[in-house]
């Protein structure tokens, strides 16, 4: 909302960077446009014009997307009213690292759990390429993996991949993965300390941080203490938390170990989650970290 009344823009143009391709993938998208829409309606403004790029790697399944845009585009209309839009969705393949974009076009970048693949290195280029990218005043917000301890392989963020990792293991003893092609696999995840990238941004001096904030998330999106009546179940759990970490992990196994064994993988690492979550207090243990990080372009 900050960012359309302080621009007010015939044009408001929004880039997902990292949108996947599942059922979440158009979900902040319509919460952006609900949030703009009250704003407009209230300050009795005219309709405005949504141009909205979908950014992914390339081997990102971006027809699945494309298939649920007319009943998007439907829902909006009928919610909306015929004073809404027009919308313009598309997808954008390529490596949100360097530039996407042409200069001072974006109002509005977002980014959910994909900006901790960067290395601290690479993070200082995708803050200068978003610099670019963004008219001034603009917004970014973005979650992503953190850490609160100093040590990057500290068990605020590694348990749920160490139990991945025993799945792999479990596999080769089977003789369904080569122990060579698992010793030579390496996860790009770089999970930061908050002050970690407090520093960056302030030393780049690009964004006016206006809010960095730190906190827990359950492994299973569906367990939450707020949700009366949630029944803890192990198994349950376990296959939620995997979905998630299957969403985000599947096409790297793929690329180094084939399609054959993903779905055997997938199912250990449930049976090896749920056997956690039945030991005692593995529950209140079962949380990773994550930062909310939302800054204006200078």
């Amino acid at each position: 909302m900050k960012v359309y009344n302080s621009t007010l823009p015939h044009c408001l143009c929004i880039a997902d960077l990292g949108c996947s391709s599942g059922t979440n993938s158009l979900l902040v998208l319509t919460e952006i446009i609900d949030t703009i829409e009250l704003a407009r309606n209230r300050l009795g403004h005219p309709s405005l014009e949504y141009q909205v790029a979908l950014n992914d790697l390339t081997g990102n399944d971006f027809n699945t997307i494309f298939k649920s845009l007319p009943a998007l585009y439907e829902k909006l209309k009928k919610e909306k009213g015929e004073n809404f839009g027009p919308c313009f969705i598309s997808g954008l393949p390529g490596s949100f690292i360097g530039r996407l974009f042409p200069c001072k076009t974006i109002h509005f970048v977002h980014s959910s759990y994909s900006v901790h693949w960067l290395s601290q290195k690479d993070f200082s280029v995708f803050l200068k390429s978003r610099y670019d990218e963004l008219v001034p005043g603009g917004h970014m917000v973005m979650t992503m993996l953190g850490n609160k301890s100093e040590d990057p392989f500290s068990r605020d963020f590694c348990t749920l991949m160490e139990l991945l990792a025993k799945s792999l293991k479990d596999l080769v003893s089977k003789g369904l993965i080569e122990e060579a092609k698992v010793d030579s696999f390496n996860l790009p995840l770089y999970a930061p300390r908050l002050e970690e990238l407090r520093t960056i941004i302030e030393r780049d001096g690009l964004f006016d941080l206006e809010k960095l904030e730190i906190f827990d998330v359950n492994w299973d999106p569906n367990d939450d203490n707020h949700n009366e009546g949630f029944m803890f179940d192990n198994i349950s759990s376990a296959r939620n938390a995997v979905r998630c970490v299957r969403a985000v992990t599947e096409s790297m196994f793929v690329h180094q170990f084939g399609e054959a064994i993903i779905d055997n993988l997938y199912q250990r690492y449930t049976e090896i989650i749920a056997e956690h979550l039945s030991k005692e207090n593995a529950r209140e243990k079962s949380k990773y970290v994550s930062l909310l990080i939302s800054m204006k372009r200078k």
